[in-house]
């Protein structure tokens, strides 16, 4: 069932955002070289406890963490552990909170340190492919209009959209209807209305689309080890256009 929202319910989603978005921004500083993974947890784990809100991965069909942190050839779900972040890696760090009964969940890919040429495009077009994304996100449009935008603007740039892994509903649960895929054609789907909260996240890989999954039965990377990067927001869905709700208010902020 798809949910929709009132004002009062987006506020609270977007005070859980706000604490996300403001974790990563916290994060910032420490993502460099000969950082240990376990530490950024712990200290996105304790900011989101001082905010009043509670991690809303861990624990979340078994996750052990806070964060999830994917490094290069990981595409997401990457299990914080005890490796130390290299000069030259690019990171993706998935985040989510929960308060008052509702989530927020934000997601960057960040450079460690001074990265090579092709990686600093893979990001740039990434995060803009989210950003034409969202821009779709409005009333009377379909949710497959979201991913046409992005697959069709990444593509060209020879990198490939995954197709396994999909945004979603977001609010009272982590994961809602309707799920947001990052391809497809125009005017399929569930039908957008206002009052609709979603996270939109595309996941693009530098090669092949394919995917597999480690071991540990969380981590995802890429099948032929080529790098991937990852950003997500959640947004609202207003009659005045889409609404990101998971970053700073430039006036209020």
């Amino acid at each position: 069932m798809v949910r929709i929202r009132t004002d009062r319910e987006i506020e609270l989603i977007a005070i859980s955002c706000q604490i996300v978005s403001d974790t990563l921004d916290m994060l910032t500083e420490y993502v460099k070289p000969g950082i240990k993974i376990t530490d950024l947890d712990k200290k996105a784990e304790s900011f989101i406890l001082d905010c009043g809100a509670r991690p809303a991965f861990k624990g979340y069909m078994g996750f052990p963490a806070t964060l999830c942190v994917s490094v290069d050839d990981e595409v997401v779900h990457g299990i914080p552990n005890d490796r130390i972040l290299l000069e030259g890696q690019i990171v993706g760090i998935d985040c989510g909170a929960e308060k008052d009964g509702y989530y927020g969940d934000h997601a960057r890919t960040f450079a460690v340190g001074e990265v090579s040429d092709d990686k600093k495009k893979l990001m740039k077009i990434t995060q803009e492919s989210l950003m034409r994304g969202i821009a779709e996100a409005k009333p009377d449009n379909y949710v497959s209009d979201i991913g046409h935008a992005i697959q069709s603007f990444v593509e060209p740039h020879g990198y490939s959209v995954v197709r396994e892994l999909v945004g979603h509903g977001i609010g009272t649960d982590l994961h809602e209807e309707p799920q947001i895929p990052n391809y497809g054609e125009p005017r399929q789907g569930y039908k957008l209305r206002e009052g609709m909260c979603i996270a939109i996240e595309p996941m693009i890989n530098m090669g092949l689309k394919e995917i597999k999954t480690d071991s540990d039965g969380w981590t995802i990377r890429t099948l032929d080890g080529k790098v991937s990067a990852h950003f997500e927001h959640t947004i609202a869905i207003t009659n005045n256009g889409p609404k990101i709700l998971s970053q700073r208010d430039p006036i209020n902020g």
